[in-house]
């Protein structure tokens, strides 16, 4: 790869090396050298293929959710005048989610185990660094910053403060909850004396009726998909507006920065 503007060869980073105010690991802790010597860089390696295939694989199953999920709190009409017995629609819809769910937890579970063996941003997905005073006052830097109350935006390697609570928040801790009421939810079909059962039983247990259990996870599927908006929102904001590359990142892999700058 070449620097665009001398068209001289540049040196790629190794992606496991020490990269500047990355927000899950460095924020106040860069040393100086680290930034200058990223300041030549045009790109940087950052999602390994699993983690980009896993965003996918998620984004069409979290829309597949939704969609079907919506259908079955809202069920559509007949759509013929027909016995019951002929049309199968709502089985249909019900086979879409649950197939979508078993998918989704599978490459949960894939995802999971990518973040003991990727680099370091596989990780970040998993933890907020709570302990460390610059991230809380970075985090509400990047608030401002979306807020329009910030005139210049940081730029990060990884995810932003912002987006890496949104992230931890809504995906990790979100995800997490779904799955297990979803199966909870499954469980009092399979009956009983199921593996499903077996295995989330004690979340019916816990809530007293399958009703409220009903409710809280159609609200988090509300609670996500308001995250869904938020979160292509800011990455189509972030793209245009902060000069690094959002998009093309989760194609490709690369961040690129426009003015050749990290802060």
């Amino acid at each position: 790869m070449t620097d665009f503007r001398t068209d001289t060869p540049i040196h790629i980073p190794n992606p496991d090396a020490p990269t500047p105010l990355e927000a899950a690991r460095l924020t106040g802790g860069a040393r100086p050298e680290d930034i200058e010597s990223l300041r030549l860089q045009a790109a940087i390696y950052v999602y390994e293929a699993p983690v980009r295939i896993w965003h996918w694989v998620n984004a069409a199953t979290i829309t597949v959710l939704i969609i079907t999920g919506y259908l079955i709190g809202s069920p559509p009409p007949t759509m013929e005048i027909a016995e019951a017995t002929d049309q199968f629609l709502f089985g249909y819809i019900r086979f879409a989610h649950f197939a979508a769910g078993m998918i989704l937890t599978v490459a949960f579970a894939a995802r999971i185990y990518w973040a003991f063996v990727g680099n370091r941003h596989a990780r970040q997905l998993f933890y907020i660094p709570f302990w460390r005073v610059r991230w809380w006052k970075e985090l509400i830097f990047e608030a401002r910053w979306y807020a329009f109350l910030e005139a210049e935006p940081k730029k990060y390697i990884g995810h932003n403060p912002l987006a890496h609570f949104a992230m931890f928040t809504f995906i990790t801790l979100g995800m997490t909850f779904m799955i297990i009421t979803g199966f909870a939810l499954y469980a009092e079909g399979a009956g009983q004396d199921s593996i499903y059962y077996a295995l989330f039983g004690w979340v019916i247990e816990m809530v007293s009726n399958t009703q409220r259990l009903h409710t809280l996870h159609h609200l988090g599927m509300w609670a996500i998909t308001i995250f869904a908006i938020i979160h292509i929102y800011a990455a189509l904001r972030e793209d245009i507006m902060s000069r690094q590359s959002m998009l093309t990142t989760i194609v490709s892999g690369w961040r690129t920065f426009k003015d050749n700058r990290v802060e």
